[in-house]
């Protein structure tokens, strides 16, 4: 297939964006735009489905294909559009209420399935569209319009929640880390099976300040660790910080800068038992870890399917109206 040149800009629709200034889903279309330049497609063969809520408003600013649908219903319609076209590159936008509370079976389901969608979970630790409510991601004490006492549910941590799926492609980066963010969507971009992102986006009227402790540079090189295939895991703002792995118990060491004792892990993305262990890892016990948990192959649904497809042949036996009139059929009254 010849290669399209295209741009960001060639993404971006002719519709005013309407997000609150200083919201983080502006730096998150800048960065999707990038990433489906990247992917060398024309414009016919993208679609972007997505649910409820601010993030959800992502269609209508993406020049390609795509469907505003309902309220934790995108994995669904999503794995329709792809399993009707396979070809298609679909991208998912949800956020952490439309995706983890009531698309969260739907979200289960298709990376179980490992079907070829690019998910990508805005997380902004709130219900902002709704005006503030706690959602599934909101961090326990937290004093929103739902839980004016400070909340007391314990929150889901979404790249956990996919790395406990087997999801074949797992990572998390930030609103404000241009650079970064947008090479874990290239990558997801070009994955094959499900691809799910999870991005820290602040929302200005309900959690402005959320993040802003992972993005002072005074502090995030403490607070972050940037997991990466076949590097140490070091961190800190003299990089005298590494994981070591004491069986399936995490510590941190502390060592002189300079050298890298042996001792601190190597991270391994295709190793699912250790992306399980560092998507677990959270402030103040550990830094916050962000880039890709896991990348691993397997054939994906849409794959699986059509084989099976090709390999049945006549289908006339198995239509509906054969089955309902066969022996396996009956009537009630």
């Amino acid at each position: 297939m010849e290669h399209t040149k295209l741009t960001a800009k060639d993404f971006a629709s002719t519709l005013p964006v309407k997000w609150c200034p200083g919201c983080g889903d502006f730096a998150i279309l800048n960065q999707i735009q990038k990433a489906m330049a990247g992917m060398g497609l024309p414009h016919e063969k993208y679609t972007v489905i997505s649910g409820i809520g601010c993030s959800s408003r992502f269609p209508y600013y993406v020049n390609t294909y795509g469907f505003h649908s309902i309220h934790g219903r995108a994995c669904a319609i999503a794995s329709g559009v792809k399993l009707s076209n396979p070809e298609l590159a679909v991208w998912v936008i949800t956020g952490d209420g439309d995706g983890l509370s009531i698309g969260g079976n739907h979200m289960m389901h298709s990376i179980r399935r490992n079907i070829g969608l690019k998910i990508v979970l805005f997380n902004n630790r709130i219900y902002a569209l709704t005006k503030g409510q706690a959602s599934p991601t909101t961090l326990m004490g937290a004093k929103t319009k739902s839980s004016p006492m400070g909340t007391i549910d314990y929150p889901f941590n979404p790249a956990r929640f996919a790395v406990g799926l087997d999801c074949t492609f797992v990572a998390r980066g930030i609103d404000t880390d241009m650079a970064g963010t947008t090479a874990l969507l290239e990558r997801a971009a070009a994955h094959k099976g499900t691809a799910f992102v999870e991005i820290l986006q602040k929302c200005v009227p309900f959690t402005d300040k959320e993040f802003d402790v992972l993005k002072d540079p005074e502090n995030k090189d403490d607070l972050l660790i940037r997991v990466e295939h076949g590097k140490p895991l070091v961190f800190g703002k003299n990089r005298n910080k590494g994981i070591v792995f004491n069986g399936l118990k995490a510590e941190i060491l502390e060592f002189k800068s300079g050298g890298v004792p042996s001792e601190v892990a190597v991270y391994d993305e295709t190793n699912a038992e250790m992306a399980y262990l560092i998507s677990g890892f959270q402030p103040p016990e550990f830094p916050l870890p962000i880039g890709v948990f896991r990348s691993a192959e397997k054939p994906s649904y849409e794959e699986l399917y059509y084989a099976q497809v090709a390999a049945i042949g006549d289908t006339r036996d198995n239509e509906l109206e054969t089955l309902l009139s066969g022996p396996d059929a009956w009537e009630t009254k």
